[in-house]
């Protein structure tokens, strides 16, 4: 008999849970404890467990998003744009949103089943009902209605679109978001000096004048100690570079970095850049198997330019897949044409979503999505 239990913290999951044979870290529960301690003050993660008679067979992520339009805008200097926005979200998607996946990153941290015990469609079905459930334990606990239910991130290859039938009936649309930008390494790229040597003229230049730049710079890998130590700092770039993006559904937790390396330990890499020992800099990485994920980072940004910062890192990152044996790099769905100019490649991707209030149309929510999260145009760079 096929049933499903929620969960509200990752301490009630069964033992089980971990050895679902699935090879995605966002999914175990070293990461989720750590979200869990440490998530954006918007953000509650609930878990799901699909069994078999008493064997745990399938497994999904649901988060309860709620939208503060203060920190959804953060700090755009265009008015206009603001006002707009606040006033669109106000008035329809006000209130709470309950996610399949994790917004916090790029890609389909959402679920897992194993198609031995139940099909696809019957994972989904069950996934329904379990947001059904939470939506009305929610307005039990907290008299907050939910406004929007969606299902994030899928590839164009993705089984989860077979389901065609099921979205149609559960009135969820598809909508196309930006796309995930993924460096392929290549079997030949044995080291970065291989990697570096397959450029082109135009691009290898820039790597070298992006290196001579950040001379100065030394770059650091930070124990936990350093993280504590430096925790308000890293926190403090964070900020730089997140109110920047104008859009934002979420702000983490001030001690969120600290809560990955406790958890995720060696599998969680945070490397500061230093000029005089003064921390300017640092990015993350999750190793998700044969994966290497980007996570967040911050800088300052009055010396950005000068150092070219962020190219270094996306260099850095490059080199650290290449040189750990890595198949490919994660560097998720922003700065596009910047990414696409060290090698990645842009891989479309989609969600699936809707209102749960009928009469607002489909269409009025297609165009909160453009707004929130616009297709770009953008040119992409070929470096080889």
């Amino acid at each position: 008999m096929i049933h499903h239990k929620l969960y509200n913290s990752v301490n009630d999951l069964p033992d089980s849970w971990d050895a679902l044979p699935v090879a995605d870290i966002f999914l175990k529960r070293a990461f989720l404890r750590a979200l869990e301690n440490s998530s954006p003050s918007n953000i509650s993660t609930h878990f799901l467990g699909i069994f078999s008679s008493e064997t745990l067979v399938g497994i999904a992520i649901i988060q309860r998003v709620e939208l503060y339009v203060n920190d959804v805008f953060r700090k755009t200097s265009n008015q206009f744009f603001k006002r707009c926005g606040k006033l669109l979200i106000s008035k329809i998607v006000k209130g709470n949103a309950l996610i399949v996946g994790n917004l916090m990153h790029t890609g389909q941290h959402g679920f897992y089943f194993n198609p031995e015990f139940i099909s696809q469609d019957e994972f989904l079905d069950l996934v329904s009902i379990a947001l059904k459930t939470l939506a009305k334990q929610i307005k039990t606990d907290f008299n907050k209605k939910i406004r929007i239910i969606a299902y994030k991130d899928y590839f164009k290859e993705d089984a989860v679109h077979e389901s065609k039938a099921f979205f149609l009936r559960e009135k969820l649309y598809k909508a196309q978001v930006q796309p995930n930008m993924i460096f392929k390494i290549k079997a030949h790229w044995v080291t970065p000096g291989d990697y570096v040597s397959n450029f082109n003229k135009k691009y290898r230049s820039r790597y070298k004048t992006a290196l001579k730049k950040s001379s100065a710079i030394e770059r650091r890998e930070l124990t936990l100690d350093d993280v504590l130590a430096l925790n308000e700092l890293l926190y403090e770039l964070y900020e730089n570079v997140s109110d920047n993006a104008g859009v934002n559904s979420f702000k983490l937790h001030k001690n969120h970095f600290y809560n990955l390396k406790l958890e995720l330990k060696d599998d969680f890499k945070l490397f500061g850049y230093f000029m005089d020992n003064q921390l300017i800099g640092f990015y993350t990485l999750i190793l998700n198997h044969h994966k290497l994920e980007t996570y967040f980072l911050g800088y300052k940004q009055d010396l950005q330019h000068k150092h070219q910062i962020y190219l270094n890192m996306l260099y850095d990152m490059a080199s650290f897949g290449i040189s750990h044996n890595y198949k490919e790099v994660i560097f998720a769905r922003t700065a596009m044409e910047i990414k696409s100019s060290i090698g990645a490649k842009p891989y479309k991707m989609y969600l699936y979503l809707k209102h749960t209030n009928n009469i607002i149309a489909n269409t009025v929510l297609k165009l909160i999505v453009k707004y929130a999260n616009p297709i770009r145009e953008w040119d992409e760079r070929h470096p080889f």
